[in-house]
């Protein structure tokens, strides 16, 4: 049951609101960068979701210290997907007992079947409360991952999607999400749909935290059904 208490609950911050535009001036370059997530569990366990470019480990640092954190106190990382501005600070995280890239799992050079079964609905608890879980999330990537959080200081659950969602505009404008690029354009309709019946708030790949509302879920049910 979750708690009332927020203190006492699962806490999700935004470190970073990550960004994706044109390149001014050059049509065949753009510029961007991922929303970095903190999840601080009740039961201690940190997580960061999507790490950032590899020039910013210096920026992740202080984003992190302003927390009350150090590197070494990040315990899971997770990464929504493989591309370069979601894993680039991974080499800060060296006492993480596990990383994640996309579905793949390892510690080190110990490659773990997690998330490996073929059961899309597979889930692996990171908190012994099992109220942050990583999930499948296929679409913009077929490896792409999510990571839920029940029992968050928000009051709802909160879906961290990586490029699933680029941003809150996008479920408006499918251009933007496609245009991002999609492995499944029919597969990450459908999953984008389940997030959004599933969630309260949604961190997107490039863009703020925002509240699912009822339109929204409407719309992108409708998007999902028309994909069929």
């Amino acid at each position: 049951m979750a708690s009332t208490d927020p203190a006492q609950r699962n806490q999700v911050t935004v470190l970073q609101v990550g960004y994706s535009r044109q390149e001014d001036g050059d049509e065949s370059a753009m510029r961007a960068n991922c929303t970095c997530t903190l999840v601080r569990c009740r039961d201690g366990t940190n997580i960061i979701v999507d790490t950032m470019t590899a020039w910013d480990g210096e920026h992740l640092r202080s984003l992190l210290g302003q927390q009350g954190l150090g590197v070494d106190d990040i315990h899971v990382v997770v990464c929504s997907h493989g591309h370069s501005d979601h894993i680039g600070c991974n080499y800060l995280f060296l006492k993480a007992r596990m990383h994640l890239v996309g579905a793949c799992a390892s510690h080190q050079d110990l490659y773990m079947d997690h998330l490996g079964s073929g059961n899309p609905d597979e889930q692996l608890a990171l908190d012994s409360n099992a109220e942050v879980v990583v999930k499948r999330s296929p679409g913009h990537t077929l490896s792409c991952v999510s990571v839920v959080v029940d029992n968050s200081q928000l009051g709802g659950r909160v879906g961290i999607t990586g490029d699933l969602f680029e941003r809150r505009e996008d479920i408006d404008d499918e251009n933007i999400w496609m245009d991002a690029g999609s492995e499944n354009e029919k597969v990450q309709r459908e999953e984008r749909n389940k997030m959004a019946q599933l969630c309260e708030f949604i961190i997107p790949g490039h863009g703020p935290m925002f509240p699912v509302t009822p339109s929204m879920r409407c719309k992108l049910k409708e998007d999902a059904t028309s994909s069929t």
